[in-house]
């Protein structure tokens, strides 16, 4: 248990990151001394630093894992998070990010800024993590204190101002927020508070220049870090957030940042929430709560918020994962971008080796190691070569598996560049489950993003939240060569499910084929993973690297030159970098380097020579069919992927002619009779309509220069059939009155749909599904001059919709369809009819709100403000 006195001080944790070789460790050591939790400062090339605790870090000089030390300084509690510099471990530093209240960037004085600087600083600023900068190895020759600050302003697009010392850039510092430039220009200060803010804010990024291997700096740093930098603010309720997993012995330890509340040894932790389908549900007790500190450990019953410990007890936790209100974390931007293949020994059972594997893919979850679905080898996806060699030494130390890795294998992506409709329909007897899907493109590097816009009383939440724990438990194949896709926002926009036979697995198959039935459908588009680069070499040989960058179908930025050497930094495809380095070095006598770093993904330079190499058939991929079933005649049938529509429209068409009782004919009247004629046969059908148009009578006569008047077309030529449910559960300002009481949501889009009428002069047709039904029979009733239909039990709208639409095709009328169903928006085109989605059709009733607000300004104006909304509503029905 804490001591008062420590619950009382500020905790804050604090991330360390840089590129290789910037010092990170021995600014770690340095801070350590400083604050005194250490008497001597230990030193990565004497194998005795204080973090670099385990055996491959200190056997190859370099960090591998994120390790933390705690130590008090002044009045702040700081956890120093130490995190892998080397771009081979990126992911591992990445993970630390979203429980960071602030981040070190370290970079060489004397380097300046390499390519995984700028990779590092986009990650901080996409985490809004504000950012503190360390200059290091001031001590060896390097460019003016303000060439430097100006290299960070020109890479970063940001304020920097050197805070080494109390004569600090006042100027700099004022010109980064309005508060600080208020107060500067006021009375000549620069309060705390606005200055902690601005960094807060990421307005103004501190630096200090220094040399960590001398003790210099450090001490100003963490001044720095205890007057300015805050804590994420504090939860009542509890939360925490996975940093990562790892194995010590036989323990499993999972590494939390307490974010909220406190998590006491025996408290129950689960990650029950909601979009968690019940057999992921997992609910654990934590047996020891741990605090480390280097190789120190110390055993608590109880952590407080903001303290970053380690506890047992947790079997299926994994990194980036939130507990209590915490949702999970983002994916990573660091991935892997070649994929390997494992070699094992003779020997060995694939089957167990593969287990033990996995439990490195645990720590490391990039890794990726699986058995390849068509190939049965095992493979993993890797960084870069000294991560395949320390999974080689893990292997070996923890399994005895002397494993190898053969030739690699660049991942590609797919994406789609436009929006499609897709459809899954699982039906094989005592089975239903039916699904669509609107695929569109995402913005680039974005992955994938699964919503739904159905109503819970088209498709219950339960089905939805499993149909999107479906689309996110997969990775979903390309259809060009069978790579993921990526990029894509997947909405659900219609589900259906039996009352009797519609089981879990059903959706999940129903779900899995709309995704590939889209696919197939769309406009595919082969991504490649690109590396960021800089290339530091003689400028004699700038023309060759130049050139060779264009070959490799690269992108240059333009070269930095000073005396003899030249540096250039740009993007290169990664299956064109190959052996470069080994190229490089020859031919500028081993004085050339390259570093790399991951960059994003983007269209294939060479798409149809890899696609034809791949050679992959989509619809022979039986494990992601894009076929649909359905079930006829007692027993289940394949419907092939282009075909499904129309095999649903000619279903729902055989299903209208069974339920019509009475066969519907095409009315012979002219157009100017056809409203009458569509009246008559209403009440022929469903009995007489009752007419409550007398409820927006108006209470006085409208101006005479209505809207109305510049309608383009007469009212008998335009008619709108709108299903009401849809349109209704799609329009934002009637979701919430819908919650509280779908019958005032009902209303509220009549009476909007009564004013839309009466400005566009259009004969408008609305429908709600098998509502205010008594014994079975539709009911229809006209409400300002606007038909409202009600269909009978079980049946939906758009099966009502389309019988209207066949009863009005050939009559020399404009019929427009306002629904986002996929399916009925392609039936109804089949009528002849327009379409127009939810969407446009609520911008257009907005358009006419505000047509109607500004009329009633006019009319108030003129008429001594004695004319009400509800009165111009009706003026074309008198």
């Amino acid at each position: 248990m804490e001591t008062t006195n420590e619950q009382q001080q500020k905790r804050i944790v604090i991330g360390l990151l840089a590129h290789v070789d910037a010092g990170k460790t021995t600014l770690a050591e340095s801070l350590l001394v400083e604050a005194k939790a250490i008497r001597r400062q230990g030193r990565v090339d004497h194998r005795d630093s204080f973090l670099d605790t385990d055996s491959i870090e200190r056997a190859r000089g370099v960090t591998v894992l994120t390790k933390p030390a705690v130590f008090a300084y002044h009045d702040t509690v700081f956890t120093l998070l130490d995190t892998p510099g080397h771009t081979d471990f990126g992911a591992e530093a990445e993970r630390s990010l979203a429980v960071l209240d602030a981040a070190v960037l370290l970079i060489s004085a004397s380097e300046g800024i390499q390519a995984h600087t700028r990779t590092l600083w986009q990650l901080l600023r996409s985490h809004r993590i504000p950012v503190f900068v360390f200059i290091n190895k001031t001590d060896l020759p390097h460019p003016p204190r303000e060439a430097l600050l100006a290299s960070l302003s020109d890479a970063f697009a940001a304020s920097f101002a050197d805070f080494t010392t109390d004569e600090t850039d006042a100027e700099r510092i004022a010109e980064s927020s309005e508060a600080l430039l208020e107060s500067w220009l006021t009375d000549g200060t620069l309060p705390e508070a606005d200055i902690a803010l601005a960094i807060e804010d990421r307005a103004l990024f501190p630096v200090v220049f220094g040399a960590a291997l001398r003790n210099e700096g450090t001490a100003r740093l963490l001044a720095l870090l205890c007057r300015f930098a805050r804590p994420v603010p504090i939860e009542p309720l509890f939360g925490a957030r996975v940093i990562k997993v790892s194995f010590e012995g036989a323990d499993r330890l999972t590494w939390l940042k307490i974010t909220g509340g406190c998590l006491k040894v025996k408290d129950t932790l689960s990650n029950i929430r909601a979009g968690i389908a019940k057999d992921a549900v997992w609910a654990e007790k934590v047996n020891e709560i741990r605090l480390y500190s280097g190789q120190k450990v110390t055993a608590l019953s109880e952590a407080a918020p903001g303290c970053v410990c380690a506890v047992t007890g947790l079997t299926k936790t994994y990194a980036g994962e939130g507990l209590g209100f915490e949702m999970d974390a983002a994916l990573p931007v660091l991935t892997p971008v070649i994929s390997y293949a494992i070699r094992l020994p003779e020997a060995v059972n694939k089957a167990d080796a593969l287990q033990k594997l996995k439990r490195l893919s645990e720590e490391e979850p990039l890794l990726q190691i699986q058995s390849d679905e068509e190939t049965g080898e095992l493979r993993a996806a890797l960084m870069g070569q000294l991560q395949a060699e320390v999974v080689i030494q893990r292997a070996m130390e923890r399994y005895g598996l002397a494993i190898s890795f053969g030739t690699g294998r660049v991942l590609y992506r797919e994406t789609i560049e436009n929006t499609v409709m897709g459809i899954g329909h699982f039906e094989p007897l005592r089975h239903y489950a039916h699904v669509e899907l609107r695929l569109s493109p995402a913005p680039r590097g974005s992955g994938l993003q699964f919503r739904s816009e159905v109503s819970s009383d088209v498709l219950s939440q339960n089905w939805q939240r499993l149909i999107l724990t479906h689309l996110a438990e997969r990775v979903h194949r390309g259809v060009l060569t069978g790579a993921p896709v990526t990029d894509l926002l997947i909405t659900l926009t219609y589900g259906k499910a039996h009352l009797k036979h519609t089981e879990g697995g059903d959706f999940r198959q129903a779900t899995y084929r709309a995704v590939r039935q889209g696919l197939m459908q769309a406009q595919s588009v082969l991504l490649e993973p690109y590396y960021r680069f800089s290339l530091s070499l003689p400028a004699e040989n700038l023309g060759r690297a130049m050139t060779d960058i264009r070959r490799m179908c690269g992108e240059l930025d333009a070269p930095e030159l000073s005396d003899a050497e030249a540096v250039l930094t740009g993007v290169l495809p990664v299956s064109a970098a190959g052996d470069y380095m080994r190229e490089l070095t020859a031919y500028t006598h081993g004085l050339g380097r390259l570093a790399l770093s991951p960059g994003d993904y983007r269209p294939c330079h060479n798409a149809d020579e890899v696609i034809a190499a791949a050679a992959y058939d989509p619809e022979a991929d039986l494990r992601h069919t894009p076929d649909s079933v359905f079930c006829a005649g007692g027993a289940g049938f394949t419907v092939k992927w282009n075909e499904v529509a129309a095999h649903m429209k000619a279903q729902r068409a055989e299903a209208i002619e069974k339920k019509s009782e009475t066969p519907i004919t095409r009315p012979r009247a002219a157009n100017a009779d056809l409203d009458a004629e569509l009246r008559a046969i209403f009440e022929r059908t469903y009995g007489p309509v009752k007419d409550t148009s007398a409820l927006y009578e108006r209470r006085k006569a409208p101006p005479a220069d209505t809207p109305t008047l510049l309608m383009s077309l007469p009212p008998e030529r335009k008619y709108i059939l709108v299903d009401g449910y849809n349109i209704l559960f799609a329009w934002e300002r009637l979701q919430a009155a819908a919650k509280a009481h779908i019958a005032t949501a009902r209303e509220l889009l009549i009476a909007s749909l009564v004013n839309y009428q009466a400005l566009r002069g259009c004969n408008l047709i609305l429908v709600f599904d098998a509502y205010k039904v008594a014994g079975g029979v539709e009911h229809i009733e006209q409400v300002g001059g606007m038909y409202v239909v009600y269909t009978r039990e079980a049946e939906i709208a758009d099966v009502y919709i389309e019988k209207v639409a066949k009863l009005l095709e050939g009559q020399n009328v404009e019929v427009r369809v306002a629904t986002s169903d996929a399916l009925e928006q392609l039936i109804i085109m089949g009528k002849g009819a327009l379409r127009v989605s939810a969407r446009a059709f609520i911008a257009e009733l907005e358009q006419v709100e505000g047509e109607l607000t500004a009329l009633l300004e006019k009319n108030n104006a003129g008429n001594g403000g004695r004319y009400h909304i509800w009165e111009i509503e009706t003026k074309s029905f008198s």
